[in-house]
């Protein structure tokens, strides 16, 4: 008799099969999860790669800029070659001398415009030519317009107009794309006041502060107390720099001396603030006793007497110093912002960044940061730990990031 079939034989065949289908399909599995973390590995580089890259270029600047060795496999990304070239801009403010810094080796480079705080050197300061030179080793083409009122010692609105027309100019010179500002000092207070200015708005496509005033009331105030209220209370304070009252000192003479006495007083405030020692012996010589003893007084910025006269220049030019404000005008500023601000700065305290920074609309705001690294525009800061170096370097690889972006 032929072997009878188990009623059971079919679903046990189908159940094999399909047992059989699992395993390779497991055996399979880890080639497939394999390939894919792979892929997703090469995606996430693919798009992190532009981020990692600008902080490693941010770390390679920063060590440039403080004079310290690049480490050796960061060297390539700044190593772009640079061709600096003197300019004089044919601005509607007037002609303006500038300088050029291009890397050789890049078509068509993003630009970034860097202006000077207040140094009789102005672009040719040493700080100055060594971060512009930096940043285009990076692959930025950048433009460090002279402004000759900031340069002179002296804060007023017709730097605004010399701002907003370097970037019109910038702007309409390569192919009218908006160019990233960089303010340091008190130029990134007025810079800000260019990019809020209708005429000028549509040229700026960030501006970056270091060290800058939000109003300019609070800073002479400063000079005069040592405190800076800050907007969530309390105050900052600080001993004040000399630097800052002699400036003060220096733009409105007329308030600290007599008519007979501002000629010889300004030389001697003059050559002190340009760092002439040879200029300010020689104007001291020259001084009556009078005007020596006047002298003195101005030199001592914490002397009672001067305190006094800052006082009155507050009240007297606070709608001067207004225009030269941004306080007021951040609110409806559509321009992205980045604020940096040193911990310690005695010329510009970091309240004024605080200050911005509340008033500025969260979607303008794209960083801020108060970092014990720097004091005003040096790196100098005391004992600073790897974190607040870590925070500076992705400050300055977003600004990177915002520069090289089209």
């Amino acid at each position: 008799m032929p072997p009878q079939t188990s009623p059971h034989r079919p679903n046990l065949t189908r159940l094999t099969a399909r047992l059989r289908s699992r395993r390779q399909a497991i055996a399979e599995r880890p080639r497939i999860y394999a390939a894919m973390v792979l892929l997703t590995l090469a995606l996430a580089t693919a798009l992190a790669w532009p981020f990692l890259h600008a902080h490693l270029q941010a770390i390679a600047v920063l060590d440039l800029v403080a004079n310290k060795p690049v480490p050796a496999p960061l060297r390539v990304l700044v190593t772009e070659p640079v061709r600096a070239e003197e300019l004089t801009l044919p601005l509607p403010s007037g002609p303006v001398r500038a300088r050029m810094y291009t890397p050789v080796g890049k078509a068509d480079p993003p630009t970034l415009i860097v202006l000077h705080g207040m140094h009789y050197l102005g672009m040719d300061e040493p700080r100055m030519i060594a971060f512009a030179s930096a940043m285009a080793s990076c692959g930025l083409r950048v433009l460090t317009p002279e402004l000759p009122g900031i340069k002179d010692y002296r804060l007023g609105t017709s730097t605004i107009a010399t701002i907003g027309d370097s970037a019109l100019w910038l702007d309409h010179q390569y192919g009218n794309r908006p160019v990233g500002v960089m303010g340091l000092s008190f130029s990134g207070g007025l810079a800000l006041l260019a990019a809020a200015a209708p005429h000028y708005r549509p040229a700026f496509k960030f501006v970056v502060t270091v060290g800058s005033q939000d109003e300019m009331a609070h800073v002479v105030d400063f000079y005069r107390t040592g405190q800076d209220p800050r907007p969530t209370g309390g105050e900052e304070s600080l001993t004040p720099h000399e630097y800052g009252p002699l400036v003060i000192e220096y733009e409105h003479l007329d308030d600290f001396a007599p008519a007979a006495d501002r000629a010889a007083l300004s030389s001697v405030l003059r050559a002190h603030l340009y760092e002439d020692r040879p200029a300010e012996r020689a104007a001291l010589a020259r001084l009556t006793p009078a005007q020596a003893a006047e002298a003195k007084q101005l030199m001592d910025t914490s002397s009672p007497a001067t305190r006094s006269k800052l006082a009155a220049v507050e009240l007297k030019h606070i709608q001067e110093m207004a225009g030269v404000s941004p306080h007021g005008h951040l609110a409806e500023l559509t321009t992205p912002v980045y604020l940096l601000h040193g911990e310690a700065d005695n010329i510009i305290p970091s309240a004024e960044t605080q200050w911005m920074e509340a008033e500025m609309p969260s979607e303008t705001l794209k960083a801020s940061l108060i970092s014990p690294v720097l004091s005003h525009l040096d790196m100098d800061g005391k004992a600073p730990g790897p974190l607040d170096q870590w925070r500076l370097v992705h400050f300055f690889a977003l600004v990177l990031h915002a520069a090289e972006s089209r």
